[in-house]
């Protein structure tokens, strides 16, 4: 990566560049706008002094500033101004550029503002290849069936550039999905901009999503801009305004909008990411949600399984959580009890993993110390047990016959146990004390159906 220094005059871009040379620096030079523009477009440099007046160029220093700052906005610039340009420079701060120096410039002086510039750059590319560590390394648990296609989709879109549309219920993790597709994507590099639809208000999203430009804090960049080169993520698209989606849907026919207050077309590269909880063909039909632009975010379409889908997985993010919360937070690094982990894989979870990691930092907050974390410590429904621990049965099951009430227990438990190993018949087996023959019989008895898949040992499902 190199300096490259642009100024009309010869000997001032010369006398920089030897500067910034004795300092280590690489150096390139540019005399003019097209020169200019020509290797900012072969290889982005790190940082870029600007002359603000350019003789003989077809754009001056903020036409450049503008186009850099659009295309390249992790690059600093640096502004040279002379004595009577100082408003002009003042201005090009709020543009975007990084500082300016005063023409003659002090030597100590620009060495001073390269080296932050330089440092600036220099925390901005860690940090950003924090975040892409931080994502990547947060990678999403799970074995089951249901999660192996979900993460078989993933990998399918995330080398395309096309529009992914994730569907399913809150807390199931589609914003997770998203983050790995940008992470495993050739736009990793580039910024994850998320657009929470639901909590930003109606009357402000344009502001939001397009930034404003206003005399006296003159450019003020939106979500999109924020986002260009990379991916911009609707969360919850449903809940965005309808005039808002008319927009949005410009933008992505043109790949351009204007900001509030501002005159100039702002160009953007984005790849689109969106997810919905709600049905939104029934949002349609209701007039709520555009069918133009839901045919255009919808290009490929990916369920992201509710946990009850994928029971199989809760040991597996239970252990990821629990030592998770023990790095962040410092709480106790404690494992589930067989009878703990039966509990949790046979519970109802309406806010699916967001309810499952909420349960688990719950439990080790308010836990008995380090030890397993036994079943009385997780919540239990009300109303299955009372202070006596006897079962406690509703007003149906306690008017039943002693046969016809068994059988409807029977139904239940196994029924339960089947969906917590994921239909595997041979586990659930393994797990309720039956031959697996035995177990088919006791099925068919009761009126479960169920059939052997694969034909291996450990592979019936019902």
């Amino acid at each position: 990566m190199s300096i490259l220094i642009v100024d009309d005059e010869k000997d001032i871009r010369e006398l920089i560049a030897d500067i910034l040379k004795d300092e280590g620096y690489a150096v390139r030079m540019a005399g003019n706008s097209d020169d200019c523009m020509a290797q900012i477009n072969a290889e982005p440099p790190s940082l870029m002094i600007l002359d603000i007046w350019l003789k003989d160029s077809r754009m001056d220093g903020i036409d450049i500033l503008k186009a850099v700052k659009r295309d390249n906005p992790d690059v600093p610039i640096v502004i040279i101004s002379g004595h009577g340009n100082i408003e002009i420079a003042v201005a090009a701060i709020k543009q975007g550029a990084y500082d300016f120096i005063e023409k003659p410039f002090n030597i100590d002086q620009l060495m001073v503002v390269v080296s932050r510039a330089m440092e600036t750059a220099r925390l901005r590319r860690e940090n950003s290849e924090l975040r892409r560590r931080e994502v990547t390394s947060a990678e999403m648990i799970g074995s089951s069936p249901a999660f192996k296609v979900l993460k078989s989709n993933i990998e399918k879109v995330t080398k395309s550039n096309g529009r992914v549309m994730l569907t399913g219920p809150a807390g199931s993790g589609k914003e997770l999905a998203a983050r790995q597709i940008h992470a495993q994507s050739a736009r990793a590099s580039a910024p994850f901009v998320s657009v929470s639809s639901a909590s930003v208000e109606p009357e402000r999203m344009e502001e939001v999503l397009f930034g404003r430009e206003t005399a006296d804090r003159g450019v003020e960049k939106g979500l999109l801009e924020q986002a260009h080169g990379g991916i911009v993520y609707f969360d919850e698209v449903a809940d965005m305004p309808l005039g808002t989606q008319s927009k949005i849907l410009r933008v992505l026919v043109e790949q351009q909008f204007t900001r509030l207050g501002g005159s100039d077309k702002v160009r953007v590269d984005l790849r689109v990411i969106s997810s919905t909880s709600r049905d939104l063909r029934a949002e349609i039909a209701a007039g709520r949600f555009r069918q133009e632009l839901y045919d255009r975010l919808n290009v490929v379409p990916i369920q992201v399984p509710s946990l009850e889908e994928r029971r199989e997985d809760i040991p597996e993010l239970t252990a990821h959580f629990i030592e998770m919360f023990h790095k962040t937070q410092g709480l106790p690094l404690r494992r589930l009890t067989p009878e703990s982990e039966a509990v949790l894989q046979t519970m109802a979870w309406p806010g699916n993993v967001r309810q499952l990691r909420n349960v688990i930092e719950r439990v080790l907050i308010l836990g008995d110390g380090a030890g397993p974390i036994e079943a009385r410590e997780l919540p239990q429904p009300e109303a299955q047990s009372d202070s006596g621990a006897r079962l406690v049965l509703g007003g149906a099951m306690a008017t039943l016959p002693l046969r016809e009430a068994r059988e409807v227990f029977e139904r239940e438990y196994l029924l339960t146990q089947i969906n917590r190993f994921g239909g595997n018949i041979s586990r659930t087996a393994g797990f309720v004390g039956m031959e697996r023959s035995a177990l088919h019989r006791k099925l068919k008895s009761l009126g479960v159906v169920s059939s052997a898949k694969g034909g291996g040992e450990g592979e019936d499902e019902v």
